[in-house]
C-alpha cells in the first residue's frame, strides 16, 4: 500500500477549509454547508476531519449531505478530486471494526466498549440495535458473521455510503509541507507513516506537540477525546466545539501558514 493509499495529499499555497467531528449532527452540517458555499474561494481545499458516524440519530441523512456536497464542491470552476479529502474517525475505525467483530478475542466485551463509545446510533441507522447486537455477540463467530452481513447489506441500500467509507484517508497534509490534518491526535515521537492507531486514539499526546511536527506549520485536529473546546496554539489547532456533545459543528480556513482565516460554526 503506497503512502497516497494511506494520505491524502491536498494542494499546497493556498487556503484549506477544515470541518471538525459531526457525530451524525445531519442538521447542523446542512447549516454549516450553506454558509461554507457562500464563502467558498476558487481553487480552495476542503477535508473533513472524521467522526461523521456516531452519536447522533440521523447517520444516513448526515453522509447523503456529505456526499451531496461533494458534488456540489467538485462542480465549481477548477474544482478538482484532489482538493476534498475524508478522512477515517475514530467513529469510522471502530465501524470498521464492528464489521470484523467475529474475529474478536472476546466479542462481547469488544461490542460494549464500542457501545459506550457511542456507537449505538450508527448501529440503529444500518438496521440493527444494541440489545439485537449483544445478544448476537454471546451467539457464536457464525451468528456474528451473519449479523455482520446484514449490517453491510444496510449500508449497502444507501447509495454512495459503502464507497465513501472505504475510501477514507488516516490523514491528509498540503504537497508544500505546510498543514497536517488529523481525526484526534498524533504521537510527536514518531514519523508519520508509523502513527498506526495514534491518529483515532492518541489525543493524549497531541497535547505534547511544542515544535513543528515533521516539518509543518501546524497540526489540526477535528476532535478532542477529553473535550476541552477549540484551542489554537503555535504549532497545533482543535476544531471541536462539542458537535454530538451538544455543541457547535465547526469549520475553519487555515492560510499556508497556519493561520486561521476565517470561521463557521453552526
Amino acid at each position: 500500500m503506497s503512502d497516497r493509499d494511506k494520505f491524502a495529499v491536498l494542494r499546497g499555497g493556498g487556503r484549506v477549509w477544515a470541518v471538525g467531528a459531526i457525530h451524525g449532527d445531519a442538521e447542523r452540517l446542512s447549516r454549516l454547508h450553506d454558509a461554507l458555499a457562500a464563502r467558498l474561494e476558487d481553487r480552495d481545499c476542503l477535508v473533513y476531519l472524521g467522526n461523521f458516524l456516531g452519536r447522533g440519530t440521523r447517520i444516513v441523512e448526515t453522509i447523503d449531505e456529505l456526499l451531496r456536497f461533494r458534488i456540489a464542491f467538485l462542480a465549481r470552476p477548477y474544482g478538482f478530486i484532489e482538493d476534498i479529502a475524508f478522512l477515517r474517525g475514530n467513529q469510522e475505525e471502530m465501524w470498521d471494526k464492528l464489521l470484523q467483530l467475529q474475529f474478536a478475542p472476546n466479542p462481547p466485551e469488544v461490542l460494549a466498549w464500542m457501545l459506550r463509545q457511542g456507537l449505538q446510533g450508527t448501529m440503529t441507522a444500518y438496521s440493527s440495535t444494541a440489545e439485537e447486537a449483544l445478544g448476537i455477540a454471546r451467539q457464536g463467530a457464525v451468528a456474528i458473521s451473519r449479523w455482520t452481513g446484514q449490517l453491510r447489506a444496510g449500508m449497502q441500500s444507501h447509495p454512495g455510503h459503502m464507497q465513501l467509507l472505504h475510501s477514507l484517508k488516516r490523514a491528509a497534509y498540503t504537497d508544500d509541507g505546510g498543514l497536517l490534518f488529523v481525526n484526534a491526535g498524533i504521537d510527536p515521537e514518531r514519523p508519520l507513516t508509523a502513527q498506526s492507531d495514534s491518529f483515532w486514539w492518541g489525543g493524549g499526546s497531541f497535547g505534547r506537540i511544542s515544535a513543528p511536527y515533521a516539518g509543518f506549520a501546524k497540526v489540526i485536529r477535528g476532535f478532542d477525546p477529553s473535550h476541552g473546546g477549540v484551542a489554537d496554539t503555535p504549532y497545533t489547532a482543535t476544531i471541536d466545539a462539542g458537535c454530538g456533545y451538544e455543541g457547535g459543528l465547526v469549520a475553519a480556513c487555515f492560510a499556508p501558514d497556519g493561520s486561521v482565516l476565517d470561521w463557521i460554526e453552526s
